[in-house]
């Protein structure tokens, strides 16, 4: 499993899962747990570093190294 997810994009991940994660939990007056489980799924892609979804739709915002050849990878 190669990573697919950049810095920049794990940290928005990670922000937005607990976000996603704490208005899951604590809105009272509805059936917000969804939230809580999204907040999870973003939470894990970012803390791994690898999407399954970007897998699926050949989309990968980690960036190359210089002199690498991705056809070789």
């Amino acid at each position: 499993m190669k990573g697919n997810v950049g810095t920049i994009d794990r940290i928005i991940r990670v922000v937005l899962g607990l976000v996603l994660i704490g208005l899951g939990i604590f809105v009272r007056g509805g059936a917000y747990w969804w939230l809580a489980v999204i907040g999870a799924v973003s939470l894990v892609t970012g803390a791994v570093g690898f999407c399954g979804l970007y897998t699926l739709f050949g989309v990968s915002t980690c960036p190359r190294k210089e002199g690498t050849d991705p056809s070789k990878t």
